[in-house]
């Protein structure tokens, strides 16, 4: 042993023997020690703590009239109980007898005193001679104590000579720090797997809007923390936290300001992570303050204990659920306390001499104890001591490996404490249809039951709704065997804000998230589950309506070959096709008569022509835009249309100049027929129109596109020309071409009735006016999937209504009134439009 850790021990055992001088005098109790091989040393809260002030560190009496604590007491009796039955078994060590040290650490002093006393019984080993095999009987672990302060404070002490130190109830997650204390184990779950299971409860029942309240010391405290952090971190708000201070008592003014605070914040749930005592004064508080209909969730350390349940009035403060310890009981072990209690009756053996014995080790109450005066062993009771219980056998087991004793006998020798940590460590054994093995921190690898506190009447009981299980961390909860205090048994809701219709995002009001107001998603964007706080946009090729929780794939939709409107169209334009090639072959047939040379000779068939290009562009409208289609559809109309319109301008003007100017204007008259006027002026008024259309294309091409603005659940092909500076250009230009042709036509009103064709033609024009005009009205307020069709239609009206205007009239003539279609008729048509003229 090196010299600084034999000058620690010297020390703290100069201390320990200083401190037992104070009670020197005392008498042991029955049943606190007993002689074995091997000593087990266990800590023990067997009277209460005194509530009185100390000045200076003294070791507290512990022996003080009517201060038995019996749930202490029933964590002695089973130790003592299974080191008899491991002492009675022939399987696990098997020649080895167990031995126990019991101390009563009632406060931190007494606890503080049992720890050092442990490490006198391990003084002359640690000194001992290497190659010695005599020993006396020595502590080799310690069972114990009960609480998270008390347990670190022996884990400290304990923790440089690594003394296994197995906690039956100490559950703080502080206490897992192996590089503090490398030592401790427990035989309960630790708090972190206690605030998992709390934090799936609320979320189990979507409680939200919590408020939280622990106890003064590093078990509620810690816990609350732990508790509020890993709530926090999966969506639940704590609108309030509150610490019942160690000194509180029921009804005084702090006690009065957390509760006032916790009715204030108006949640459902609260969550009482507290130690018995202060959850007693706590409850007592809340029953005078009158605050009920609350969901109250209880910490293992109170969840069904006794000593709450018997608060007065405490079943009208609301539901109770809780986590607590798995329900298990320890076969025999009340048979046994009474039986300690009769043996303990007889007479009183003296305390032995040496520091061992102390007023750590006496309890007068205890002997005094009857057959009916034992403390009920309850299930609170009975789960802890069930852990006390397992943890003797957990040291057993590890000792029986250490000790070689599967062999069917175990070889005596001096044990090192670090080995016997070790294989405790490693323990994987059944009891009573349980196991225990230890994980990597020293925690059981054990899970909780969940309860609910039931009331007939003023008669508590409690029933386990369901448990929860290992890594991961899950609940089973039966819903059924919950009696809500609610109307109809309804379970209760804990939020802030109602949940948001279906498509409304949270707009979070003020501190909490839990608090918001409900929006609704505007179209084109929708709420993701996964982030109720914000609408976000569709995707270009998605769509959603108003207050939508999911994007849906848009329809591409196009001018399609198959459409009854597309039928409908291609029949009218090739029935147009068909019209101006039938009149293409009448006009050639009768070329030479007097109505084909009055309607332009050979320039008809231009004019048919450029309509027939007119109406073969509009094929391009139909099926998916392609480049090809784009750049023809529209350019190849508008050249096309400027030819007719060029074409039926100048023989209107002809018309009226040769009746009406060429008599007045003879020189212009004769340079216009020998300079070929009409056709100079036809190629001069298309071929403007070509440069327009050729600039158009070159400079705004147009482009197949994808028009996602139109409407929100389509996605329009269409191509780039409607808006484009060139498209204007090219309509205006033809638009400039209808004026003129309207103007020459309305002057010709008056002209012989067999050149008279005033009528038609200027009304179809004025029935191309309106036509366009309400074309680019409807294309202003409508742009629905059908504006294509609607575009093939103002064309087709164009065309046809062009070539029934100028064309038809003749081809009646022709076909149907050949006596109108002769040189005779036409010359008695000008001598008569030249009488009128002359006589006016």
């Amino acid at each position: 042993m090196s010299p600084h850790l034999a000058h620690q021990v010297s020390l703290l055992l100069s201390l320990s023997c200083c401190w037992a001088c104070s009670c020197h005098d005392a008498e042991c109790s029955p049943g606190f020690s007993l002689p074995g091989d091997y000593l087990l040393a266990g800590l023990f809260s067997i009277h209460a703590e005194s509530l009185g002030v100390r000045h200076k560190p003294t070791v507290t009496l512990c022996d003080r009239p009517n201060s038995l604590n019996g749930h202490g007491y029933h964590h002695f009796q089973a130790m003592r109980f299974a080191v008899q039955e491991i002492n009675n078994s022939t399987a696990l060590l098997p020649n080895v007898t167990l031995g126990y040290e019991i101390y009563d650490v009632c406060s931190e002093s007494a606890n503080v005193y049992a720890a050092l006393s442990v490490l006198s019984l391990l003084g002359t080993h640690l000194e001992e001679v290497p190659g010695n095999l005599s020993h006396s009987p020595m502590a080799v672990a310690v069972i114990g104590p009960d609480t998270t302060k008390r347990a670190a404070t022996t884990a400290a002490l304990l923790s440089p000579f690594l003394v296994p130190l197995i906690s039956y109830e100490a559950s703080s997650e502080i206490l897992t720090a192996s590089r503090q204390y490398p030592s401790f184990l427990r035989t309960l779950p630790s708090d972190e797997h206690q605030v998992e299971v709390m934090v799936l409860l609320l979320w189990r029942f979507r409680w939200v809007w919590i408020s939280l309240v622990g106890s003064d010391g590093d078990y509620g405290q810690m816990g609350v923390q732990a508790l509020e952090y890993r709530a926090t971190q999966q969506g639940i708000c704590v609108a309030f936290r509150g610490i019942v201070p160690a000194s509180a008592q029921p009804g005084d003014e702090s006690m009065r300001s957390l509760v006032r605070h916790l009715a204030r914040v108006r949640t459902t749930v609260v969550v009482v992570f507290a130690s018995r005592h202060l959850a007693r004064v706590f409850f007592e508080s809340v029953v005078l303050a009158n605050l009920t209909a609350k969901v109250w969730i209880a910490s293992e350390d109170w969840a069904i204990s006794r000593h709450i349940s018997k608060v007065p009035g405490i079943w009208r403060i609301g539901t109770v659920l809780g986590v607590a310890i798995r329900q298990r009981s320890v076969p025999g072990l009340q048979a046994f306390e009474e039986a300690s209690v009769r043996a303990d009756q007889g007479a009183r053996p003296p305390c032995p001499q040496g520091p061992r014995c102390s007023c750590n080790q006496l309890c007068r109450e205890c002997q005094a104890f009857t057959e009916h005066t034992v403390p009920t062993l309850g299930a609170f009771s009975m789960s802890s001591a069930y852990n006390v219980y397992r943890a003797v056998y957990a040291a057993a087991h590890g000792l029986h490996q250490l000790l070689g004793c599967a062999s069917g006998a175990c070889s005596r020798g001096r044990v090192d404490p670090g080995e016997l940590l070790e294989q405790i460590r490693k323990v994987n054994f059944p009891l009573y249809g349980d196991s225990l093995a230890f994980n990597d921190k020293g925690d059981p690898l054990s899970g909780y039951d969940i309860i609910a506190w039931n009331w007939i009447g003023l008669q508590w009981n409690f029933s386990v709704i369901g448990s929860s299980t290992w890594s991961p961390v899950q609940l089973d909860i039966d819903e059924t065997k919950i009696q809500w205090h609610g109307k109809d048994n309804q379970v209760p809701t804990s939020v802030c804000s109602s949940d948001c219709p279906e498509g409304h995002q949270r707009v979070i009001m003020g501190f909490f998230h839990c608090c918001f107001e409900c929006v609704p998603c505007e179209a084109g964007t929708f709420l993701n589950k996964s982030d109720p706080h914000s609408c976000q946009p569709c995707g270009k090729e998605e769509w959603a309506p108003k207050e939508s929780q999911t994007c849906f794939p848009r329809t591409v939709v196009f001018l399609t070959w198959h459409e009854p409107i597309s039928w409908v169209l291609l029949a009218a334009n090739t029935l147009l096709l068909l019209l101006l090639a039938g009149t293409v072959g009448l006009f050639a047939r009768h070329l030479d008569t007097p109505v084909v040379r009055s309607a332009g000779g050979r320039l008809c068939f231009l004019m048919l022509g450029s309509l027939a290009g007119g109406s073969c562009s509009l094929y391009g409208f139909f099926g998916e835009p392609t480049l090809p289609m784009c750049l023809m559809r529209q350019a190849l109309f508008s050249l096309s249309f400027a030819i007719f319109l060029s074409c039926l301008t100048i023989r209107s003007f002809q018309l009226v100049f040769i009746f009406k100017f060429s008599t007045k204007l003879p020189m212009f008259y004769q340079a216009w027929v020998q300079n070929h006027g009409a056709g100079l002026f036809v190629v001069i008024s298309s071929t403007a129109q070509l440069l327009i259309c050729l600039t158009w294309l070159a400079v705004w091409t147009p482009l197949p596109t994808r028009d996602y603005q139109r409407f929100p659940q389509l996605v329009v092909l269409d191509c780039t020309e409607a808006n484009s500076v060139g498209f204007m250009l090219a309509f205006a230009y033809n638009a400039c071409l209808l004026v003129s042709a309207f103007a020459c036509s309305y002057l010709g009103k008056d002209l012989p009735e067999n050149y008279n064709e005033a009528k038609c033609v200027t009304f179809s024009l004025l029935l191309n006016f309106v036509t366009w005009i309400a074309f680019f009205t409807m294309t202003s307020v409508y742009q629905g999937q059908y504006l294509t069709a609607v575009n093939v239609l103002a064309a087709l009206s164009s065309l046809s209504s062009g070539f029934s205007g100028y064309f038809l009239p003749k081809c009646y003539v022709i076909l149907r009134r050949p006596d109108l279609n002769s040189t005779e008729h036409f010359q008695a048509s000008i001598q008569d439009y030249t009488r009128r003229c002359g006589s006016s």
